[in-house]
């Protein structure tokens, strides 16, 4: 079955969420398609390509998975709800939007909860998220200025080490994070962003917890916006799903689910951030 069938049920079913809500849509992305695109070090990357309808009025986002990838090795590639939801809404809105897998095109499974993990966010996705972007500014469909990261936990984690500074002109233009990992960045110290940063944490976070990553921001208030919502556990901005607690298999209790509060403003704020320095057409 082509791979834009394969999604379309689960694009409406994200387009219609929450119609009063930032993004809102009616429809599915014209066009989803699955790409190969250069990687680092040879690799070849897996992705997703969701295009809107007309020419793009807005940057492209270049959006990164979290740590359950967008599936297991030898699959084709699909988008969760909560990725599909961005997808229609984001397309909607005239962004073109990547979802490039670093996982699966590897031939591995889920990082979540996994020690030794090979593929780090703050080492290989980091160059997966600049070879992506690079692919991204030279297609025809993409907007002058650099493309728009943006990712979640794992990917939010990639997403901050890939806008450290320094950065090839053109390429990426700012970034955008949810709930991402700030250990390794922080014990490594010296971060500074290279763009503008959204960071978007949840206060009951118990399996990123967002402390790590105000203190990353400290010092950069002119480049970097934090946002911590109150109550707002991992995965807040799912569009539905209930809180509940997961055992990883390293041992860990973690719990995760929808806020609807910190959703509804995060939509707000993906917006405005997109519309201050995402390139959007007036």
């Amino acid at each position: 079955m082509p791979i834009r069938s394969r999604l379309l049920p689960l694009l409406l079913l994200a387009a219609c969420a929450g119609p009063d809500l930032p993004f809102a849509t009616a429809r599915a992305p014209n066009s989803v398609q699955q790409m190969a695109i250069p990687g680092p070090e040879g690799v070849t990357l897996h992705a997703l390509l969701a295009l809107p309808e007309g020419p793009a009025k807005g940057a492209v986002v270049v959006a990164l998975h979290g740590c359950s990838g967008l599936a297991p090795p030898n699959r084709r590639l699909r988008l969760p709800l909560r990725e599909a939801d961005w997808a229609a809404r984001l397309t909607e809105a005239g962004h073109p939007v990547v979802f490039p897998d670093s996982f699966g095109s590897r031939g591995l499974g889920s990082a979540c909860g996994v020690r030794g993990f090979p593929v780090s966010p703050e080492r290989v996705r980091r160059e997966d998220a600049r070879a992506t972007a690079a692919w991204a500014v030279a297609q025809p469909w993409a907007l002058p200025g650099g493309v728009v990261l943006l990712g979640w936990s794992h990917g939010g984690s990639a997403t901050l080490a890939a806008v450290a500074a320094p950065l090839p002109p053109g390429q990426i233009r700012a970034a955008i994070a949810f709930y991402p990992g700030c250990g390794t960045l922080s014990r490594a110290g010296g971060w500074v962003p290279a763009v503008p940063v959204l960071q978007l944490l949840g206060a009951a976070d118990d399996w990123t917890p967002p402390g790590l990553c105000q203190g990353l921001a400290a010092g950069h208030a002119g480049q970097v916006e934090t946002v911590l919502y109150s109550g707002a556990a991992h995965g807040f901005d799912h569009p539905g799903r209930p809180v509940r607690s997961h055992a990883l298999p390293d041992g860990r209790m973690v719990t995760m689910g929808s806020d609807p509060a910190g959703r509804a403003d995060a939509l707000r704020r993906v917006a405005g951030f997109l519309g201050a320095h995402g390139g959007v057409a007036p």
